[in-house]
């Protein structure tokens, strides 16, 4: 704010500073209420899923894995299961699924911190994990590309690939190389936010950070269902690449396929397991939902003072002045001046780069190598920034300890890759 504030001064903008400061308010509080659905909904289906025994099932088959990253957090804790469905969603490029799991994952380690000021090694590692997901299938970015005409939509597929999973393995490096450094101790507990004691565990946590029972046997009827269900579908799915056939190549139809079944036929896997597994599935999904309340609240004041401090600086022409500062520098490197502002506010504002990477997209064209490099940065990496406010507000830690270094570092691989693959591809 400061700097935004200072930079309008001697630019003339501080008018439209006035209007971003007051409009970036807005905008975090309509996030906020907006954000309110999805989290209730993907809560209420989890804690279907935790109770039908399929986080169990998966929890027992990435336990190797998960023990090494995670040693802190006993394998049948609840925030387990939450990270387990958070980076699935995020690998899959469901961010909206993604969100409320981060949530609840950030909340449930917590729990478990012995300094409830500073975040734990454990809650560093997945937001450094997070801030850099890995995406599998960047839908969002090749649905833009065939929307502006794109002949090879997924084209930017490998690069992105490629930089995503350098920002997010660099992170994961940084993170295991600075925990241990003096500058990032964790902070005693009597420097905890304001307001913010030590938290104790709510009712839901306790119980779900318990041992649970076996979930029961599906009863016939509900095998029936279920088998009807799979059935219907899979003659539905049938039908539908039949009538396809031939419209399109083999690969885009069954891109088209995947983007618009996945999202339902996830949810409806979630329900069928807890039917499975005997759960009152409607009552167990209320419980769950009743948690997304909760969450908003504690995270309204962390994203307000955020976003406003994004958009004054966007409005006082700053990042302006700052491309044009870095350019004589990556310029030579092969990074081209009209890709900086996207580098530049992806770690900063998911809404900001995603309107850069279409305009950048409609200016040179979408299959241009600019408008390529464009898609594969805004997949390269998360925006560090917003996951960082978000994640740590919701668990109420001010301390993030060296969460942004080893973020901003894997940022910087990623774009490194991002570059690097598209001129290898793409000339």
């Amino acid at each position: 704010m400061l700097v935004a504030v200072v930079f309008a001064a001697f630019t003339g903008r501080m008018d439209a500073v006035k209007t971003a400061a007051l409009a970036g308010g807005k905008d975090a509080v309509d996030l906020v209420i907006g954000l309110v659905g999805v989290m209730a909904l993907f809560l209420g289906l989890m804690r279907v899923a935790q109770e039908g025994g399929l986080l169990r099932a998966v929890q027992r088959a990435l336990a190797p894995i998960l023990r090494r990253l995670f040693p802190d957090v006993p394998t049948e804790h609840p925030a387990m299961g939450a990270m387990i469905m958070n980076l699935a969603s995020n690998v899959l490029g469901l961010g909206n699924a993604a969100t409320p799991f981060g949530l609840k994952a950030m909340a449930d380690l917590q729990t478990l911190n012995r300094t409830p000021a500073s975040a734990s090694d454990a809650m560093v590692l997945f937001l450094a994990i997070n801030a850099t997901s890995v995406s599998l299938f960047p839908l969002g970015v090749i649905g833009v590309r065939a929307s502006l005409g794109s002949k090879s939509p997924e084209a930017i597929w490998v690069p992105t690939v490629l930089a995503t999973t350098a920002s997010t393995g660099t992170a994961v490096l940084l993170h295991f190389l600075l925990r241990r450094r003096a500058w990032f101790r964790a902070r005693p507990d009597d420097e905890a936010l304001p307001g913010a004691a030590s938290p104790s565990p709510s009712p839901d946590a306790t119980e779900l950070a318990t041992a649970a029972p076996p979930a029961g046997r599906a009863t016939r009827v509900a095998k029936l269902v279920i088998a009807g269900t799979i059935l219907a579908l899979l003659v539905a799915l049938a039908r539908e690449a039949a009538r396809a056939a031939g419209s399109a190549p083999p690969l885009a139809i069954a891109r088209g396929i995947f983007s618009a079944w996945f999202l339902p036929v996830f949810m409806i896997a979630l329900l069928l397991v807890g039917l499975a597994g005997r759960v009152r599935v409607y009552e167990v999904a209320i419980e769950g939902a009743r948690e997304a309340l909760d969450v908003a609240v504690r995270i309204v004041p962390f994203l307000v003072l955020i976003l406003v401090a994004i958009a004054m600086l966007r409005a006082s022409g700053a990042l302006d002045a700052l491309v044009g500062a870095i350019d004589p520098i990556t310029g030579p490197l092969g990074f081209p001046a009209e890709a900086l502002p996207m580098a530049l506010l992806r770690p900063l504002s998911g809404s900001g780069a995603y309107g850069v990477m279409v305009d950048i997209m409609k200016t040179h064209g979408p299959d241009s190598f600019i408008g390529i490099l464009a898609g594969a940065l805004n997949g390269s990496t998360e925006t560090t920034f917003y996951v960082l406010t978000l994640y740590l507000g919701a668990a109420r830690v001010r301390d993030g300890r060296h969460a942004l270094v080893a973020c901003l570092g894997g940022d910087l691989a990623g774009f490194a890759v991002a570059t690097a693959s598209c001129h290898w591809l793409f000339g």
